[in-house]
């Protein structure tokens, strides 16, 4: 299936005369003080992250890619060559969704679907993990599912997601548009109504083998206070209330790395005590998505229960070392296209010259992928 997303963000003029400053790797440093910038002005004054107004490398994998990819200032999300930030396309693909794959809503609400996704690429290694110790294993439930990239990473690997929930209503007609078979629980899961329906859906299959989703932690509690009983976490409580209510063998609970250190590493620790109180083994560990093929130094903490074992043996060993990666290049430079007007417009891609090419534009699959590249 041809590419779609590729349409260009506006920018204003003072955003291309900066972006215009920067080469290949730089970042906000380049910028000479001769472009008036009261946002730069303070960043000189206070000090930036170095990826702020950076400009991507075609030879080196990219950094984090967020929700505000659309905006120069707010990471390294300058195309390699051109004078622009990347598109939708570049950033799934960076992201490590397929060509085939189709995001729905306005633009601005794709930046936040593609940002808030788990890479398929990083689900895929955790569920083919999962699955080489427990082939057995069969259904999930995805939790906090925004576009799918956990539920596509546990498709490529032959697991089966029967129900999904989210709030953002765009990002559900995303779900549902690319998984249609999988019953789409819309709303907020803090409401009854909302989690009876995700139940039900679970009990009419009898049973799940693995719930899974990322649920934000806001409120955290200090040494000695039970984070599940702190009234901000309203969403994690509910995560660990269907874990309960339902007893699946696995679940998989993604986060952001920060969440390892926060109040001096009592609340990673009070999550791990959370989910052993209810009988499982429980692991957490951080993963770097580039040791798994995917072209991005996005890091994310992934802890893992399982009643079946250990659960540390549920954690993938890493693709690639620190030396050898994806590159950019290698993800977008098939893209030839310019920019499109309409951000739904199919573009014609050059011919793969590169196995990450060939997976994203469907002619080869995440399993041979990973055969092609494996150190």
């Amino acid at each position: 299936m041809p590419p779609n997303g590729h349409s260009s963000y506006s920018l204003s003029n003072l955003d291309i005369r900066m972006i215009k400053a920067v080469p290949p790797g730089g970042n906000w440093k380049a910028i000479p003080k001769s472009i008036p910038s009261k946002r730069l002005d303070q960043i000189r004054i206070s000090g930036g992250r170095t990826t702020l107004y950076g400009r991507l490398r075609w030879e080196a994998p990219g950094y984090t890619i967020t929700t505000y990819f659309n905006r120069p200032g707010n990471g390294c999300y300058i195309h390699p060559s051109e004078d622009r930030v990347i598109t939708s396309l570049e950033a799934a693909r960076i992201q490590s969704f397929p060509d085939s794959f189709r995001f729905k809503g306005s633009k601005t609400s794709r930046t936040k679907q593609i940002g808030n996704a788990v890479p398929p690429l990083l689900a895929y290694s955790i569920a083919k993990q999962i699955r080489k110790f427990h082939p057995e294993i069969k259904n999930t439930a995805d939790l906090f599912c925004g576009s799918g990239g956990l539920t596509l990473g546990f498709k490529w690997a032959g697991l089966r997601t029967i129900v999904a929930n989210d709030i953002f209503k765009e990002a559900g007609l995303t779900f549902q548009e690319n998984f249609p078979k999988v019953a789409f629980v819309y709303g907020d899961i803090t409401i009854p109504d909302v989690t009876s329906q995700i139940l039900g859906e679970i009990e009419s299959h009898e049973g799940i083998d693995i719930v899974m989703g990322g649920p934000p932690c806001q409120g955290f509690s200090n040494a000695g206070k039970r984070m599940i009983d702190d009234p901000r976490n309203a969403l994690y409580k509910e995560f660990v209330n269907i874990v309960q209510a339902t007893n699946p063998k696995i679940f998989v609970m993604e986060n952001v790395e920060g969440i390892m250190s926060l109040n001096k590493g009592n609340t990673f620790f009070e999550i791990k005590e959370t989910f052993r109180d209810l009988g499982y083994h429980v692991t957490g560990k951080k993963l770097l998505a580039t040791r798994y093929g995917v072209p991005q130094k996005r890091k994310r903490v992934f802890i893992i229960g399982s009643r079946l074992g250990d659960s540390s043996l549920l954690f993938p060993d890493e693709l690639l070392d620190e030396k050898d990666f994806i590159t950019i290049k290698d993800a977008i430079g098939d893209i030839k296209a310019k920019p499109t007007l309409d951000i739904d417009e199919e573009i014609t891609v050059s011919k793969a010259k590169t196995h990450y090419q060939e997976f994203m534009q469907g002619l080869i699959t995440p399993k041979q992928f990973f055969k092609k590249i494996r150190k």
